[in-house]
């Protein structure tokens, strides 16, 4: 079982304000999720969430029998809600951007093409404050479920027509079985790269199908390494912490002892965090340590709210990927593509900056998503800057970072092994507890000296509310609320 920290919150909350001081306080604190700061060059760290189903995922009615109609589509049946209706509620829980991504089935290319992408126009219309992107949930030929990111150019709904009638496992009728293979998958991909403004591909739940912990299902540490070769920019990583996180709440919001976090029933989630992410050392790291740009998100996959018997979040109201970028389709979606991304559940912490540099020398450094060159072996000074917002969170708590780890791995470059799914080289460097940083307003900063780095090597973060050093398996029945995580993407740091 899981065990939770409940320490109060830091002095910070002005627990014995006058009411004159209430006010003052009320006035400064902002909520958690509000966009923050801007960066000098007009980017700041905008939520979203890439994985959202509308009323176009669909179910199918079965033909009459000796027909050779396919089945037709019943709107609703799987996804429930309009697109402007979860891009409503992506904005009143905090998110600047959505993916709107509906799977398919027997000619479902053709009903996103006629139907799907002119509501999204509507919802672009009706919601303009919410950057919202054309994609799909991938039917993955030999594979699961992938979130597929259309960049917004004129040519975007006729590119996802002409990708899902080709390459979807479900699209054809009759169902054609030499689409569900991973060979189709990296034809796809390979056809994906060549377009002139190319997708990003990220691959969804990736151990949903696993039987357990150490074991994988529909996907593989070798199958997520050829999407990579094969596509570099478009698939460019997985679902850290899957949706359906609500899958353990009943419609009142009481937990339902039966519920498995994402849905996980076989193999469980570690702090909300799929095996395949929250392992140190395990297939994350091994990418890694590989050298790949091979990100992680966070997502709700939202269907159906748990309020009205579903198992979902509404978008940003759980979980949320945050990038680095402006709020425009283009810049956000290179965010994506490099890694310029942290993600967390429960709003832990609404912004995260972590920035690398020479120890004394010059001005160089690098940040999340970056790179940072070292002419020779050198110590090197990380600073981690967290925001801790003072303000409730969706459920109304307002839980605190407890610990904050660094983590650091080295870069060996490709494996002949590709099944690898550990890196012995990951650590720990430096576990941050409350009085290991200082206390700016609702920022926490710290800052760690790594010295003597003499190969290539990357640094990430990740925190807690917690007092698990490492994340445990979820129970059934877990209260979701009270055992939240973040993640930073990688820092790479190349020694010439």
């Amino acid at each position: 079982m899981s065990t939770y920290s409940f320490a109060p919150r830091r002095a910070r909350n002005l627990f014995a304000l006058t009411m004159l001081g209430a006010v003052v306080a009320c006035a400064v604190i902002s909520p958690r999720g509000a966009e923050p700061s801007r960066e000098s060059d007009g980017r700041a760290w905008l939520a979203g969430d890439h994985h959202i189903h509308s009323e176009f995922s669909t179910g199918y009615s079965l033909p009459a029998e000796g027909s050779s109609e396919p089945p037709a589509p019943i709107l609703g049946a799987d996804g429930r809600y309009a697109i402007s209706m979860n891009a409503s509620k992506a904005r009143e829980h905090g998110l600047r951007w959505m993916v709107s991504t509906d799977h398919g089935g027997p000619n479902h290319a053709k009903l996103n093409y006629e139907q799907a992408y002119p509501a999204l126009l509507k919802s672009r219309n009706e919601v303009p404050d919410v950057v919202q992107f054309y994609g799909m949930e991938f039917d993955t030929p030999g594979a699961d479920h992938s979130s597929m990111i259309m960049p917004n150019t004129p040519a975007e709904r006729q590119t996802l027509r002409d990708i899902e009638s080709r390459f979807s496992k479900r699209d054809a009728y009759p169902r054609d079985t030499a689409r569900d293979t991973e060979p189709k998958m990296l034809e796809a991909l390979t056809y994906m790269r060549g377009l002139p403004t190319p997708p990003v591909v990220i691959g969804n739940h990736p151990s949903r199908s696993a039987r357990g912990v150490g074991s994988y299902g529909l996907y593989s540490p070798r199958e997520f390494r050829d999407w990579n070769d094969t596509a570099p920019q478009v698939a460019v990583g997985m679902e850290g912490a899957p949706g359906h996180q609500a899958s353990a709440l009943n419609r009142d919001g009481s937990i339902d002892s039966t519920g498995s976090r994402g849905g996980y029933s076989n193999s469980p989630t570690l702090g909300g965090f799929d095996q395949m992410t929250a392992i140190l050392g395990g297939f994350w790291d091994s990418m890694l340590g590989e050298g790949r740009k091979w990100f992680v998100t966070s997502t709700s996959d939202s269907h159906r709210h748990y309020s009205e018997g579903g198992s979902d979040f509404w978008p940003g109201e759980f979980s949320k990927t945050y990038v680095l970028a402006r709020p425009t389709h283009a810049d956000i979606l290179d965010g994506i593509r490099n890694g310029r991304v942290f993600v967390t559940t429960g709003d832990l912490i609404s912004e995260l900056d972590v920035t690398v540099k020479r120890a004394g020398q010059g001005s160089a450094t690098a940040s999340i998503g970056g790179t940072l060159s070292l002419g020779g072996t050198q110590d090197i000074e990380v600073t981690i800057r967290v925001r801790d917002p003072l303000a409730a969170n969706h459920r109304g708590n307002t839980p605190s970072v407890v610990r904050v780890d660094l983590i650091m791995g080295e870069v060996v470059g490709p494996s002949a092994d590709r099944t690898l799914d550990r890196n012995p080289t990951t650590r720990v460097v430096q576990r941050f507890s409350p009085n290991q940083w200082t206390v700016d307003g609702e920022y926490l900063v710290m800052s760690h000296l790594v010295r003597g780095v003499q190969r290539n090597s990357y640094l990430r973060v990740r925190g807690t509310n917690t007092n698990e050093l490492e994340p445990l398996p979820d129970p059934k029945g877990e209260d979701m609320w009270q055992d939240l995580w973040f993640y930073s993407n990688p820092i790479w740091i190349n020694v010439r």
